[in-house]
């Protein structure tokens, strides 16, 4: 699914395709856009993503070859500029799943014995999809890159026989997006998704930095400030 969009006056064609075999990304893009060349480059004292790697790749094989894929990348010719991970919902239930992050070790992120437990698709009963996080290079926000991949995953699941997309969501604020990854519940709901559950977030009730600039944020967007701890279950039948 190939989308024009203009930044900075320049015209680009942005390519949103399911990950496949052919570029496996295990990082995500805190520190930019990535090509097959940086994304085997981090820093030396970061000794950490010797460890990740070791467990992500594995994992995301694994799952491109049981499900199809786990992700939607965006390509700005070779260069990856955006992704959407999801993962079957009765993949990330699993204990040794933990968090599914692809940047911390377990429990924050799966453990390395995840890979041998992977249910098929046939042996899924709820055949229901979890959006994990969303993430655009800096200068691509805020152009539709992020409803891009959402619309392409939307395709790819009805037509892989998935029967439902759930996504966590907060409000639309750009401090949450920033440190959670997950779009806001508008947007979601822009794309026919339904609250399925809400609850609170207690440490977006406490008294921080943070969540000052959760409230200032808020405020200068006329948004109700009761509801800035709101986490909600957003869901998208497909069938």
């Amino acid at each position: 699914m190939k989308h024009p969009i203009t930044v900075d006056g320049e015209e680009r064609v942005i390519d949103i395709r399911p990950m496949n075999d052919d570029f496996i990304l295990w990082r995500c893009l805190h520190r930019g856009p990535h090509t097959a060349q940086t994304l085997e480059q981090w820093p030396p004292q970061e000794t950490h993503w010797q460890g990740q790697r070791a467990i992500n790749v594995p994992l995301l094989r694994r799952l491109i070859d049981t499900y199809g894929t786990c992700a939607m990348l965006a390509w700005d010719n070779g260069t990856v500029v955006g992704f959407l991970r999801f993962y079957p919902k009765a993949v990330c239930s699993l204990p040794d799943a933990g968090g599914m992050c692809m940047q911390q070790g377990h429990p924050a992120g799966p453990a390395e014995s995840l890979v041998a437990h992977l249910p098929t698709l046939e042996e899924i009963e709820d055949k229901t999809l979890s959006v994990h996080c969303f993430m655009t290079s800096t200068p691509l926000q805020r152009k539709g890159l992020a409803t891009m991949m959402a619309r392409a995953l939307l395709e790819w699941a009805r037509a892989s026989g998935w029967t439902a997309i759930e996504a966590v969501a907060y409000e639309d604020l750009e401090v949450l997006y920033a440190v959670t990854g997950q779009a806001g519940e508008g947007f979601w709901r822009k794309l026919g998704f339904t609250v399925a559950a809400m609850k609170t977030e207690p440490v977006f009730l406490e008294e921080s930095d943070f969540t000052q600039k959760m409230r200032e944020e808020a405020t200068a967007k006329g948004l109700d400030l009761e509801t800035i701890a709101n986490v909600y279950t957003m869901r998208l039948e497909l069938v």
